[in-house]
């Protein structure tokens, strides 16, 4: 089985305080910022791994990011990836969901012969849940979207899916994508040996000519989504605090309100 893990750097949360916006371009700007794999998709990662153990395959991980995410790559491989694709191009800025999906799925088609397509839920500091089933859409193949269980049974997936009732169970024939929430597994922890690998592996990159994408169809051009403005809204009430005990605080407030106590 060949599977591919798309991979999301996301900015280091314990440092979300310092990040800043840019006023020109009204994106965030993460120089400031250490990188991290995105959370879920370690999930991701780390289902792809235990799906390949049980036979033959090859697991490879992609990321839409600037080069300076080939960090976050290698601790991909030294989970137990076996390849990884960069898609880093100048071009690639600004993009939103679609012009993102547009990008992975065209690295997909390019590596050919892929049975599964594996990616966190969502992202941390985007939340949308967008990119996966927009890949899969891109691709014309099925999704199954916030997993909580999965299991293969031939070419067959049987997946636990987390909806707004509760749970459902759904299967798909292969190919497929699978986009999965936290608790369908614990993601391991780099051995020394992956690390060996990641060192002797080493990252592909690629550009949109590469992907044989045209600037219109990636980055801010490629999307239809973009921030024009963002503020924060004057205050149109002036608001006051009531002082004193629970009674003389309530007696106050129906004071105010104009309300009548009514004996009891």
């Amino acid at each position: 089985m060949n599977i591919v893990v798309c991979m999301k750097p996301v900015p280091d949360p314990r440092r979300w305080g310092k990040l800043k916006l840019d006023p020109r371009t009204m994106l965030l700007r993460r120089d400031e910022v250490p990188a991290v794999i995105n959370p879920l998709d370690r999930n991701a990662i780390e289902q792809a791994v235990a799906l390949r153990a049980a036979g033959p395959g090859t697991v490879t991980v992609i990321s839409m990011a600037p080069r300076e995410a080939e960090e976050q790559l290698a601790e991909a491989l030294a989970m137990g990836c076996d390849r990884a694709y960069l898609l880093s191009d100048a071009a690639f800025a600004g993009a939103d969901s679609l012009a993102t999906a547009r990008c992975l799925a065209a690295a997909i088609r390019r590596l050919g012969d892929v049975d599964l397509v594996c990616c966190g839920s969502y992202s941390l500091d985007g939340s949308t849940s967008q990119v996966g089933p927009q890949i899969a859409e891109l691709l014309d193949i099925p999704d199954l979207t916030h997993v909580t269980a999965l299991s293969l049974q031939g070419g067959t997936l049987r997946a636990r899916c987390a909806t707004e009732g509760g749970e459902t169970v759904y299967e798909c024939e292969l190919p497929a994508l699978v986009t999965f929430d936290k608790e369908v597994n614990v993601p391991r922890t780099a051995s020394m040996t992956g690390i060996m690998r990641a060192v002797s592996a080493g990252v592909t990159c690629w550009t949109a000519a590469d992907l044989g994408l045209s600037p219109a169809e990636v980055g801010l051009g490629g999307s239809p989504t973009q921030m024009l403005n963002i503020f924060t809204p004057p205050a149109a009430r002036k608001g006051e605090m009531l002082e004193g005990s629970p009674s003389q605080m309530a007696a106050a407030l129906v004071a105010k309100l104009g309300l009548r106590r009514h004996a009891s």
